[in-house]
């Protein structure tokens, strides 16, 4: 996340950004700062995760990918009958 930001803002501005830091917070307070940040962080990808893990929990229970099979299957069966219908129409015409 933090190289999505540099990306944006140049060498300068980050060590402008440092500079202003220390001087508000306090060069002992930063390690604090970066600590609660870093746990932040990591406390988020964390709930990410549960939240993937859940979802794809409940996916496997309901089983979503037999429904998405049967469902599959049930339109390509309409679509052959559609198709044999057409065919039986248009087939002495054909001729």
């Amino acid at each position: 996340m933090f190289s999505i930001i540099i990306a944006f803002i140049g060498f300068q501005e980050v060590v402008l950004i440092i500079f202003i830091a220390v001087l508000v917070f306090g060069p002992d307070k930063i390690p604090e700062i970066a600590r609660g940040l870093g746990e932040g962080v990591r406390a988020m990808r964390e709930a990410t995760d549960e939240i993937k893990r859940e979802v794809m929990s409940s996916a496997e229970k309901m089983d979503v990918s037999k429904e998405l099979k049967d469902s599959t299957k049930d339109i390509q069966d309409e679509i052959d009958s559609a198709k044999k219908e057409i065919d039986d129409t248009i087939g002495p015409v054909k001729r």
